[in-house]
Order: structure tokens, then sequence, then C-alpha cells
């Protein structure tokens, strides 16, 4: 149940008065405000959500205050550490539409309504504290603000689209409904969103203030400082509907404006692009549940062998920030100074970019101990290898260490890419499990389990295509061609640059290793094209040379039209990618698709608005 406790004053009386509405307290406070704390929201949740329960009972309590001719205004705050209101229910859109009303009865009113905000604002908390007559928050970077109704294909539906231009610029309210991306209380404050506050019981008591005294009249002008430019998006309609609003309510008014707000917030809802999306937020919300329960011992110590771009970048990007005291072992000296200045370099960029300030880029720094022994080996709580591709040395390196063993497979670039993969097998035990998975969460990734096998998840269902893609090269299409067609099918790129990037020497040992694992199931093109590329030097990015020369390309043949066609291509590339994501469910290799959905879109930069293997076999049929 949710808890507010309202608090006001009424000049004649000086003992308090009890109100109890459904988990609600309003009782007395020195002046004539109220002061609304919101508690236990979402019971078992560290955050708020805005849910169903909650828009029930904050209509309630509000409905209270407008009903008491004593209280004159009121302030809302949030008594969950870090935690304004982090985001909405999206299996409860319908009921935005009495929140809306409510919004309006704030805007409207001759009571004012002050959000103190500490924590996350985010999407229908976003709208809430918008909807007050002014916004105060602590100066803390957990104070953050966003509309990320965008990433789910929809658009902020309980008067964002209306309030927020009216609030800032236009091109600024643009920038946040857009883009879905978060700003601090700082940059907030710059923007005209709100006033930062040091702390927050300051806060409070000035939000208290301000309440008692901004005038209850709206101003109705809307000034557009600048112009903005119509913003296409090729893939999702969300983008093009929120310009279309915006542009309604500023050409037409705020009752127009919130008029097609309702109706365009309805209709973006039940298309295939925004189903879509939402089927990948419910998957990433299953693949941060803790699948395992608690470690026996918490992960406080971790140590890396192998101090290349990977061991280098796990400690710098995901694991001493976190707080882990960390050891870097490498065999050579050479290779752990590279490790190390890799490791400064990364937290030294982000003090350039004000991430971090120097004394924290030093005390984070000062966690690492660099070493070319197993010494302090034994206090460890977790041991990662990553050393250099080749199974001998794999071996040797476990051999060396003497640990239970489970996977953990990074993706880079590490900082960017949220995704791990957690490889198990028949005996890996529940107490290793669970320990891999609490660093995983701790280092703020995404985490799929998926069984050992050949390729793992990831590789097994990328290879083919890769197959697939150097037939239909060997074919003679036009490698730009192929290119766009991939690109323009939701791919950031095809899959010869792919290729090229890793390595098209790597690229041509995964794909002996699995031509020899999966048969027939990994046919297409001939693999020998990429031994007679490696022999000649085309070995990709790094040496100038690949799939792509970076003037103009290669590997042109006759093209035949009966294979050509665009479409074809565009699928025959897609199916054979989702047949072996399916083939990966049916084996056992994943658990549940929803996972198999999620890597592809979190690793490989999939188009989300098509939501994943699995997700595009429900809108296009198993035929």
């Amino acid at each position: 149940m949710g808890a507010y406790r309202v608090t006001g004053n009424r000049s004649c009386f000086s003992a308090f008065r009890v109100l109890r509405s459904r988990g609600y307290i309003c009782r007395n406070f020195t002046g004539s405000s109220a002061l609304l704390t919101r508690t236990h929201i979402n019971y078992g949740s560290k955050g708020n959500t805005l849910n169903k329960e909650l828009h029930s009972e904050f209509i309630d309590v509000m409905n209270e205050i407008w009903a008491n001719d004593q209280i004159r205004s009121a302030v809302l705050i949030s008594s969950k550490p870090g935690c304004f209101i982090a985001d909405a229910d999206i299996n409860l859109l319908a009921a935005a539409r009495p929140l809306r009303k409510e919004h309006l009865r704030k805007e409207k009113s001759t009571k004012p309504v002050v959000a103190a905000i500490s924590g996350s604002c985010l999407g229908g908390g976003l709208e809430l504290a918008i909807s007050c007559q002014n916004t105060i928050a602590t100066k803390d970077r957990k104070a953050v603000f966003g509309a990320p109704e965008v990433l789910l294909g929809i658009l902020p539906g309980a008067r964002g689209t209306q309030r927020l231009p009216k609030m800032v610029d236009v091109p600024v309210a643009f920038d946040m409904m857009l883009t879905g991306r978060n700003f601090h209380a700082d940059k907030a404050k710059r923007m005209g969103l709100e006033r930062t506050i040091e702390y927050l019981e300051v806060a409070i008591t000035f939000a208290k203030g301000l309440a008692d005294k901004i005038s209850a009249k709206r101003d109705n002008e809307l000034e557009i400082g600048r112009k903005t430019d119509s913003v296409h998006h090729n893939y999702s309609p969300a983008p093009l509907k929120i310009i279309d609003v915006v542009k309604t309510g500023i050409e037409q008014g705020s009752d127009t404006g919130y008029l097609s707000e309702s109706q365009k917030s309805g209709e973006i809802a039940m298309t295939k692009e925004s189903k879509a999306l939402m089927g990948l937020y419910r998957g990433q919300v299953l693949c941060k549940k803790d699948k395992f329960g608690a470690p026996q011992k918490d992960v406080k110590h971790l140590a890396i062998v192998g101090a290349g771009l990977m061991g280098a970048g796990i400690i710098t990007q995901v694991s001493m920030e976190k707080g882990l005291k960390t050891i870097l072992k490498d065999a050579i000296l050479t290779g752990l100074g590279r490790g190390q200045q890799q490791v400064f370099k990364g937290l030294n960029d982000k003090v350039k970019k004000k991430a971090l300030i120097s004394s924290e880029r030093d005390s984070i720094f000062s966690n690492l101990t660099g070493q070319l022994d197993y010494q302090g080996f034994e206090k460890a709580d977790m041991v990662t290898e990553a050393v250099f591709e080749d199974l001998s040395l794999k071996h040797r390196v476990l051999k060396e260490i003497e640990a239970k063993v489970i996977g953990m497979h990074y993706f880079s670039p590490l900082d960017k890419t949220q995704l791990l993969e957690i490889i198990t097998i028949d005996k890996t035990s529940k107490d290793t499990s669970a320990s891999a998975v609490a660093v995983s969460v701790k280092q703020g990734k995404v985490i799929i389990v998926a069984k050992d096998g050949p390729g793992f998840y990831t590789t097994s269902y990328l290879a083919p295509m890769m197959s697939g893609v150097i037939q239909i090269l060997q074919e003679g299409v036009d490698l730009k061609k192929l290119h766009s067609l991939t690109t323009s099918f939701g791919f950031p790129v095809c899959a010869a640059a792919v290729a090229d990037d890793v390595g098209v020497d790597l690229a041509q040992h995964v794909a002996e290793d699995l031509g020899k694992a999966f048969g027939e199931q990994f046919g297409g093109g001939n693999p020998e094209l990429l031994t007679q590329m490696v022999s000649k030097g085309f070995l990709g990015r790094k040496s100038g040379k690949g799939f792509y020369i970076y003037q103009e390309m290669s590997l042109k043949m006759p093209p035949k039209s009966e294979v050509s066609l665009d479409e074809n291509i565009q699928f025959r590339l897609m199916t054979r990618y989702v047949n072996e994501a399916v083939m990966c469910l049916q084996e056992g290799m994943l658990a549940r698709h929803a996972e198999g959905d999620i890597r592809p879109v979190s690793g490989l930069s999939f188009l989300p608005c098509r939501g994943g293997p699995f997700r595009f076999v429900d809108l296009h049929g198993t035929q």
C-alpha cells in the first residue's frame, strides 16, 4: 500500500488533527501548507513506480487537499532514498487518463503545489512534477530528470507534451522527448526545469515557503525562442507523433493539444513497434531479476588475469568504479603497463567529461594493484580470466588458478554495452552462479544466462548470418548495396563490417571451428574466401583492408537477378539469424525467449523497434 503524510496548519487550531484515507495520514504543519510525504509506494521495490495503486491513492489524497479550505498550498516529496518517481507501470497506460485530469487540477488550482525532488524523476514522475506550480531538487547525482517514453515507442501521455515546452525552450523540450536522455539536477536547472538546493531538509523548507508565496495565476502564453526543425525517424512512429502533438498545442492552444496528446497516446501504444519495445523492456526487467539468490560470500576483491583491452576494460569500466578492490595480473611487464595506462586513461577521460572529479579518479585508481605473479590471488573472491583467445593458454591459466569456473562473456565496448552473457554447465553450483550474477549486477549489466555450447548463444546465431553474407557476396551482390539493405532493415552495420572490426583472421578461426561443430547447419558461403583473405593480408580494419578497403568496395561478381531481389536478401540474412536463435531455445541453451531477444538488441544494436528474433517470428509467422 502507498502512504502519504499530508501535513497542514489551520490558523485557528494549535492541536494536530489527523485524517486518514487509505494509507494517507493528514496532520497539521506550521504555516498553511500541506506536506505530502510518500512512503512504501511499491512494496518490495527500491524505487517508486507510478502504478495503479499509486494513481488511486494519489487522487484520493489530493481530493482531501482540494476539499480542505484551511490548507492553502502543498509540497510533494518522496521518502524513498534516491527516488522521487522513477517510472510508470507500462502495463497500465490506460490509467493515465485520470492522472491527466488531476494534473490539470494542479495546474489551474488556486492552491499551489510544489514538488521537492531528491532522486530519479523520470517519465510519469516528471509529468507529475512539472504539473506542479514549481519544482525544487537536491543538488546531487541521484537527482535525474528525463522523459524516456520514446524509448518504449510511446509519448508522454499525461500532459507532458504540452506542459514541458512551456517550462523550457521548445528545442530543449524536443531534445528531452525525442531522445529519452536523462539530465542531472544542475543541467535541469540551467534548462529551466527546477531550482537546485544543496540539502534535502533545506529543499523541503524552501519548497514549503515557495508554495506559500507563489500565485495561483497561470501564464498561458508560450514563448518560442527559436525554430526547431522536424526530426525524421525511419523506424518508430513515436518521434514524429511527439512533434505533431507539440506543434498542435503551440498552434491551436493547450486544450486542443491535450486532446491530441490523449488520442495519439492511445493510437501509438497499439503499434507493433511500441509492442516490440515494451516487450524488450519487460525482457530487460526479467534479466535484471536475481535468478540464483544471494551468494554465500559477498564479492569484494576481484583478480583479473590478462591486462589486454578486455581485461583492463573490465577493471576500468565495470569493476573499480563499483568499489571492488582489484588485482591486475599479466605475464609481461610491458603488457601490464599498457593495461594500467588504459585503466587510468579511462578514468581520466571521465574527469574531462566532468563525470568524475580528479580526487574521485585517484581514489578509484588506488583500488588497483598491478603484478606479474599470483601473489594475493588466494584472497580474491573472484578471478576473471581475460587472456588471448588461445585454448591451450586458457587451459594453462585455469590450471594455475585452480578455481571453480563459470563463463562471463563481456562485450566490447564495455562501457556502452549493457549485456553480459553468463555461461553455465550442469555441474555449475548455484553459489558460483549467484556470485557471478551479483558481480554483474554491481557492474550495471543486463544479464542473460545460457548453457555452454559452441560459440555460446551470441556467436552461434551471428556466425550463420555471416556465412549467409559470404554466400550473397559470392553470388555477386555489391557490398555497398548489401550494407545499405542490412542497415535499412535494422542492423547498425553489415555483418561484413563486424568481421572487419573483430578481425577477418578471428572470423576465419571461428568459422572453421563452428563449421566443424554445426556441419550443414552452418552452411552457406564458401569459408575458403576467409582463408584467402587472411593469406593476402585482408585482415580487416587493423590492416586497413578487409571486406571494406575504405576507398571502394571489393568482391564484385556478375549478379544473379533471381537471388538479388532486395527483400530476398534482407529476409535470407534475417532467417539465418532467427532460425539459429530458435534452435538455441529448442536445444536448451536459452531458458527463455525473452533473453534471446535482449541479446541482439543490447549486444549487437539490433533495431529495438523490431524487438529481436523471437518478436520477429511472432510478427511474420513461423513459415
